[in-house]
């Protein structure tokens, strides 16, 4: 039996665009979901990846630019893929920094 995460519906929320993860985080404000938060944090970080491609292909190198924009995308599926299954992985090697580094988003 698959066990279905409390807070499921906003973690996927969270992976829709910039907007979705401010219209989750602010459903997951009164309910502090373990599961969402988890998701929350970890789009907010890839959002943050995301930026940091499109700075890096204006202000230093086309190519390089494309490049992380293609891995924040990979990335990007990868854990919304995670969310859709009730799993509590994110971004590999990074998931455990988004985590620390973001708890103002608990």
């Amino acid at each position: 039996m698959n066990h279905t995460p409390l807070g499921k519906n906003i973690a996927i929320i969270a992976y829709i665009t910039f907007i979705g993860t401010v219209i989750a985080y602010i459903m997951n404000v009164d309910h502090k979901h373990e599961f969402a938060n988890f998701h929350i944090k970890n789009m907010f970080g890839l959002i943050l990846l995301m930026f940091l491609s499109q700075v890096t292909q204006a202000s230093v190198s086309l190519l390089l630019g494309e490049i992380l924009f293609v891995i924040a995308f990979f990335l990007w599926a990868y854990s919304i893929v995670m969310a859709i299954t009730n799993q509590k992985k994110g971004v590999p090697f990074l998931d455990e920094k988004f985590q620390e580094w973001f708890k103002f988003l608990d």
